[in-house]
């Protein structure tokens, strides 16, 4: 099993990666769950899109480009998929 990396002396920050299918990839989680609200009797919801929240713990002094990095090489598929980074 996977054992995260620990040094007291190092401060750290959380970063969340929000990744979803970008615009004009077809989403049909997104759509059955729009529909399954609608079922539920609420008119209101436009479109629903599905993806994925990765919250990772780093090094204070990581630079963006790094975070931009592993979100863009490794946390998405940017041919399909957009992502956001909020620290």
């Amino acid at each position: 099993m996977f054992e995260p990396i620990r040094n007291e002396n190092l401060r750290a920050m959380k970063v969340l990666v929000t990744v979803l299918p970008k615009p004009s990839v077809l989403d049909p989680q997104g759509a059955a769950a729009a529909e399954a609200i609608r079922h539920l009797g609420l008119t209101g919801v436009g479109r629903v899109r599905i993806g994925k929240v990765i919250e990772l713990e780093l090094p204070d002094s990581t630079p963006d480009s790094e975070i931009h990095r592993i979100a863009k090489d490794l946390l998405s598929n940017p041919v399909i998929e957009d992502y956001s980074i909020s620290k």
